[in-house]
């Protein structure tokens, strides 16, 4: 049987984790902000790592379709092009990932019931 952690130091682990999260926010700004320049190092990071990222996380999320078995991956690419066409319409992230993820989620659960 589990027994709970005394409230200190359930406090204490919210304090630590709190100040870990403010000081990964701030890190950048301590280094790069007021009028130091930014290194193009960091720029050219900026710039290719998000797109790099995406197509990392897409490749992992598409690994383990079986296209010859029942529904042939038709939720997933369903699910891609609502992605993409609402990404080319609103060029809005969220609103690219929400949408998908819920044209994903119904296509799963109401459309292609395995």
């Amino acid at each position: 049987m589990n027994t709970p952690m005394p409230w200190q130091q359930v406090l204490l682990i919210y304090l630590v984790m709190g100040l870990i999260t403010f000081f990964s926010r701030y890190f950048p700004f301590l280094f790069f902000g007021g009028k130091r320049r930014v290194p193009k190092a960091v720029i050219y990071l900026g710039q290719v790592l998000p797109p790099a990222i995406i197509a990392m996380l897409v490749v992992y999320s598409l690994r383990t379709i079986d296209f010859a078995v029942y529904p042939h991956g038709l939720p997933q690419l369903i699910a891609i092009a609502c992605i993409v066409g609402l990404h080319l319409w609103r060029h809005n992230n969220l609103i690219s990932i929400f949408g998908g993820t819920a044209v994903y989620m119904l296509l799963t659960q109401l459309v292609f019931v395995v």
